[in-house]
């Protein structure tokens, strides 16, 4: 019996854009998904920036999902407290699909620099399929610095699973740079999300 495929996709999402949703729909085109929950982040262990309220980065997700009957969204790491793990969150979705789904946890490849630094991240490879990104265009990612690190299994899981997404020429920490300057490009946001924006004042907006 063909497992249900669930890919979780987490991140700040300060704010969610374009770029995201059309990542998003590639990868979940590549994998053949059941579905994709976007989770955003409390606060990543290894960033020390600090992102807008959970409760806005929430909404703006919703709003960009919105219609999508693939898509849906989930607040589980915004009621943990900090420091929030990525495994906790996949225990979270085991407990409450069960065994009998395929948890898919996307990262990109850039996320790879400081992959085995991650907590408990040999249990988390056990966990979940880590799918990597990488962006049409640019080298794809290898694995064989982690040799010692990860068994030679996880390793080769790692490499079946790479998907490459589009090249999108947008970033949240642009989009918040050109909306406190007023010039932000048409189409970088949904329109939705940029609608909730200016209505609570968000990035000075």
């Amino acid at each position: 019996m063909k497992k249900t495929k669930i890919i979780l996709f987490g991140g700040s999402f300060d704010p969610v854009h374009s770029g995201h949703l059309q990542v998003a729909q590639a990868v979940f085109a590549q994998l053949a998904a059941d579905t994709m929950i976007f989770i955003p982040a409390r606060q990543s262990p290894l960033k020390k920036d600090q992102p807008v309220e959970g409760r806005h980065r929430l909404e703006m997700l919703r709003l960009a999902v919105a219609g999508n009957t693939n898509f849906s969204t989930s607040d589980c790491e915004l009621m943990r407290p900090i420091p929030s793990y990525t495994l906790q969150t996949i225990e979270h979705f085991q407990k409450k699909f069960g065994r009998d789904v395929q948890l898919h946890w996307l990262i990109g490849a850039d996320q790879l620099d400081d992959f085995d630094k991650w907590y408990r991240v040999t249990d988390l490879l056990n966990a979940c399929q880590v799918t990597v990104m990488y962006r049409a265009g640019y080298p794809k990612p290898t694995f064989d610095r982690f040799a010692g690190t990860f068994t030679s299994e996880q390793i080769r899981l790692l490499s079946d699973y790479v998907v490459a997404t589009p090249l999108v020429p947008i970033s949240s920490t642009a989009i918040r740079r050109h909306l406190a300057e007023g010039t932000l490009p048409k189409g970088w946001l949904p329109d939705a999300v940029y609608g909730y924006i200016k209505q609570y004042h968000l990035y000075g907006c």
